[in-house]
Formats: C-alpha cells, structure tokens, sequence
C-alpha cells in the first residue's frame, strides 16, 4: 500500500488505519509498525522514519491469513482517504 501525504504540512507521527473481512488475519508487515485488533489494522510510523513530508510517501507491505478484498475505510491520521 502506498500512503501519500497529500496535506501541505508534515505528519509526525503517521498511521494508516483499514478494515479487512472477518476471519482475514495479518501475516506480518514492513515499512511500518502493522499490527491488528479485530478487523482493524493500523501501520503506524516506524520509529526510524516517523515523519511524512508534505507531498512524501511510504509504501507499507503486508501479508494477510485468509481471503481478502482490497483494504476498506482506509484513513491517514484518522482523516478518510
């Protein structure tokens, strides 16, 4: 996943929150502290890049246990994307 700040300020700390289906479970992840609650996933900043740029991205990896769609109600900050 690709999380772009789109704002014209910088975000520190960053984190990305999305739905999944029920049953789907995460794997692991990458380029982000990602973990799970629920059908809730949160990729929240590393501690060695906590800030995104005006106009920076950051591409999050991860893997899910089950069958799942496209990530659901995705928000950056808690603002929908």
């Amino acid at each position: 996943m690709t999380v772009k700040n789109t704002g014209s300020g910088t975000l520190n700390p960053w984190s990305v929150t999305w739905t999944w289906p029920s049953g789907v479970t995460l794997g692991s992840g990458w380029n982000a502290t990602v973990t799970q609650s629920g059908g809730t996933v949160t990729a929240a900043a590393p501690s060695y890049a906590s800030s995104l740029a005006a106009g920076a991205s950051v591409t999050v990896g991860f893997t899910a246990n089950g069958t799942a769609s496209a990530p659901a109600g995705v928000k950056l900050n808690g603002a929908a994307c």
